[in-house]
């Protein structure tokens, strides 16, 4: 699909077709795009977890006040982004020093500059981190997902704590949202909502 087209045609679903599945090879598919998304020091603080089990998405549902999209949904993503990142420096880091991208020298100072800094600007910083690379990361997923003939809809309504225990969520993960995944009921579909003129959001300095 054109890009224009695809940022044009993505909507947020309300409710899906709920006899269609999806596989696990056409979910590793939509993020085999994923991996490419952006991360600061390419930490890559998004994690995802996906819910098909329809019983598990009926406990979902509940922990998201009941919504039908939940339960209609061919699976239910859950976008984690991981506060304790930058502690996975050194791994990420080691490919370019094996190829010689990297000396021993550089390597070591991106290692100690990446950790010192989350370390330094303390636990609030994790946590805004692992939101913001997460949030980039799931956008993209959203865009995959539309490109492969899927349809989503980001959530916020949902009692993180409730989501947290059922699918025992450590502690190191933030919950950034929820993501419905499947083939939308287009006769659910309302109006695409108002959206800014350009010159009401933008501003040139």
């Amino acid at each position: 699909m054109e890009f224009t087209q695809l940022v044009k045609e993505r909507r947020s679903a309300r409710n899906y077709h709920p006899e269609r599945t999806i596989t696990k090879e056409e979910i590793d598919s939509i993020f085999e795009l994923v991996k490419f998304s952006p991360s600061a020091f390419n930490l890559q603080h998004a994690n995802y977890m996906i819910v098909t089990n329809p019983k598990m998405k009926e406990k979902l549902s509940e922990a998201a006040y009941g919504q039908v999209k939940v339960r209609t949904a061919s699976a239910v993503v859950v976008v984690l982004g991981d506060k304790k990142a930058y502690l996975k420096a050194p791994q990420i880091n080691e490919g370019l020093l094996m190829l010689g991208v990297l000396s021993q020298m550089e390597y070591d100072a991106a290692v100690k500059q990446t950790i010192f800094l989350y370390e330094k600007r303390g636990e609030e910083f994790q946590r805004d981190e692992a939101i913001r690379n997460a949030s980039l990361s799931a956008m993209l997923f959203m865009l995959a997902a539309k490109e492969k003939g899927w349809d989503t809809c980001p959530m916020i309504g949902f009692e993180p704590e409730r989501v947290r225990a059922l699918l025992n969520i450590p502690e190191h993960f933030e919950i950034v949202m929820l993501i419905t995944l499947g083939k939308e009921k287009i006769s659910s579909r309302q109006p695409r909502g108002y959206r800014k003129p350009v010159a009401e959001f933008v501003t040139m300095v």
